[in-house]
């Protein structure tokens, strides 16, 4: 099966640009009400554009670190960023002004694997760099933070993470794609914040052992100068070249009002992390 004509040779995609404005757990509130109203064929798919200002967006396993408190003073006392929990898979990833978020939201229940859905943003992607003369390669870049089957590499260092969430008959992929700035920097940071939320104790879930030197950002791999604009209208482009068509519908009533209902969700998740930093 061509997957790539199957989710968007002729299929309708409602772009939604959020690359500023908006602080993080608004973005997640927004992917779960676009993911319900795709699933319940209220919206035609949805491609979303996100970029935020310096968070590290933790996975649930992150919020379980036996000195989570300290690992989140280093982050932001030290490095000047904040921190929230996120509310789909995978663990601490960094987002800045220099990386690109990018949400595929389309219908599917079980009908549609979870690497099926992997596999479509992959596809994207790798469309949207073509003309590059590199290999996007998908494995495991075990050393890396968040690492994952899909994590997206080239020559071995990666430079963007996938991870999926579904809710009510909707699918989200999202991707975060390191455009600009120094990847291993990043890499670097997360590297010391998991020293000081673990202090080398021993835990059940086994956390990254983090190697900076094994992730990048576009602009070193390609040797080029790219900015997050110029990959959002790649992302555009790839999405026309595959056939899709793209809209730009506002959002409806009643969007708006089920935003509200999963922003508070987020509100009320990060209000547990807000109260063990209090505590500590």
């Amino acid at each position: 099966m061509d997957l790539a004509a199957k989710y968007f040779n002729h299929i309708n995609w409602r772009y939604i640009d959020h690359s500023s404005g908006l602080a993080p757990m608004q973005s997640f509130a927004f992917d779960d009400t676009f993911s319900e109203s795709v699933g319940k064929s209220l919206s035609s798919n949805v491609v979303r554009t996100w970029v935020h200002q310096h968070t590290v967006i933790l996975g649930i396993h992150d919020s379980r670190l036996p000195y989570l408190q300290d690992g989140i003073r280093y982050l932001t006392e030290q490095q000047g960023y904040n921190a929230i929990v996120r509310n789909s898979g995978g663990l601490g990833v960094v987002l800045d002004q220099g990386i690109l978020n990018i949400s595929l939201i389309f219908k599917g229940k079980n009908e549609t694997t979870i690497d099926e859905a992997f596999t479509v943003m992959y596809l994207l992607v790798a469309k949207m760099f073509e003309d590059e003369d590199v290999e996007i390669e998908t494995h495991e870049i075990e050393q890396s933070y968040c690492p994952g089957k899909f994590d997206l590499s080239i020559n071995g260092k990666k430079f963007a993470g996938i991870s999926q969430r579904r809710v009510r008959g909707g699918i989200a992929v999202q991707v975060y794609l390191c455009v600009e700035g120094d990847g291993s920097e990043r890499a670097a940071m997360m590297k010391t914040f998991y020293e000081h939320a673990l202090k080398g104790e021993e835990t059940k879930f086994k956390y990254p052992d983090i190697d900076p030197e094994c992730m990048a950002s576009l602009n070193t791999l390609l040797g080029q100068s790219l900015t997050v604009q110029d990959v959002m209208f790649k992302l555009l482009h790839a999405i026309k070249d595959l056939g899709g068509q793209l809209n730009m519908d506002p959002m409806t009533d009643n969007e708006y009002e089920r935003y509200e209902v999963y922003f508070e969700k987020m509100i009320e998740r990060n209000a547990k992390l807000n109260q063990k930093m209090n505590e500590a």
